[in-house]
């Protein structure tokens, strides 16, 4: 099984009339435990959702995706909303109405002194890494479970979440010390070091840091996996007609995630594994991981 801590929120999409937007279920987090409860892997997402009419569509929206919701809390806060826009590339930006919303406003309490039997991994990224007060909370938590099971960090860049590259990087450092694996993408990379190459910036962090894993997606050109042990590997990217990226990110390491713990592929099959369902989300609209069936159909 694996848990996935952070955001569930609603992005509004356009719906293709001029000055209208269409709401869909969204969150890195989200999108991630739904990528790994469809290709096969138990998945608990932990997460804040909103008594709301958006909540409430979220709730559904993961449920009926197979994700486990027994370690989500149920808050009075409203939803968070995310305002998508996407160019003529299919490359999606976003822009997030974030203040006291629920998916930020942990307590201790909240989150569980014990994880549940069976737990393979803890997954925490995006927004919910960086908005205050919830991340420092949540990477507390984390860090207190390091030495039983593998964190796994999504780095996920939304400088909209957090202005300012020196508190960017301050927050990632933190989650640097915190994570066993870190995945990050070419631009992500580029974001938070521009003085230097991608790659060179996921090496520093394999030398400067207790991690094992260094994930680097490459959009249309693959992904790059750096091992502190072991040779490097490499995926090639799988060419798609693209629609939108929504949620390609997030289906890459619900797949690797699915791929490695769940069913014990080496690292280069589980790269290549991981880079195909990414393909998948990126030929529909919004963030729609694939099933396993249509990913082991191409495999």
């Amino acid at each position: 099984m694996i848990i996935v801590c952070g955001e569930a929120l609603v992005d509004l999409v356009p719906a293709g009339a001029e000055n209208t937007w269409r709401a869909v279920p969204g969150g890195g987090p989200a999108n991630t435990a739904v990528a790994v409860a469809r290709l096969g892997t138990p998945a608990r997402l932990l997460c804040r959702l909103s008594r709301d009419g958006f909540g409430r569509r979220l709730r559904d929206h993961l449920t009926v995706s197979g994700v486990d919701l027994s370690l989500a809390v149920e808050a009075d806060e409203p939803a968070t909303l995310a305002v998508v826009d996407v160019d003529e590339h299919g490359s999606a930006d976003f822009r997030f109405y974030l203040e006291r919303t629920a998916d930020w406003q942990w307590t201790p309490g909240e989150l569980p002194a014990t994880l549940p039997p069976g737990t393979r991994a803890l997954h925490v990224g995006s927004v919910a890494s960086v908005v205050q007060p919830g991340a420092d909370v949540l990477r507390s938590w984390a860090a207190g479970h390091r030495d039983e099971v593998t964190v796994v960090y999504d780095v996920n860049v939304r400088p909209a979440a957090l202005p300012g590259r020196e508190a960017y990087l301050e927050n990632v450092e933190a989650w640097l010390r915190t994570a066993h694996v870190v995945k990050a993408s070419e631009e992500d990379l580029r974001w938070l070091h521009p003085e230097r190459a991608p790659l060179d910036t996921a090496r520093a962090w394999l030398a400067e840091h207790d991690l094992d894993l260094v994930l680097v997606t490459r959009g249309a050109a693959g992904a790059v996996a750096l091992p502190r042990d072991g040779s490097p590997a490499e995926a090639d990217g799988v060419p798609v007609r693209v629609v939108d990226t929504v949620g390609a990110g997030d289906a890459f390491t619900g797949a690797f995630l699915h791929a490695t713990a769940d069913r014990g592929m080496a690292l280069p099959d589980a790269l290549r594994y991981a880079v195909l369902a990414a393909a998948l989300t990126c030929t529909r609209e919004g963030a729609a991981p694939p099933s396993r069936a249509e990913v082991d159909a191409r495999f």
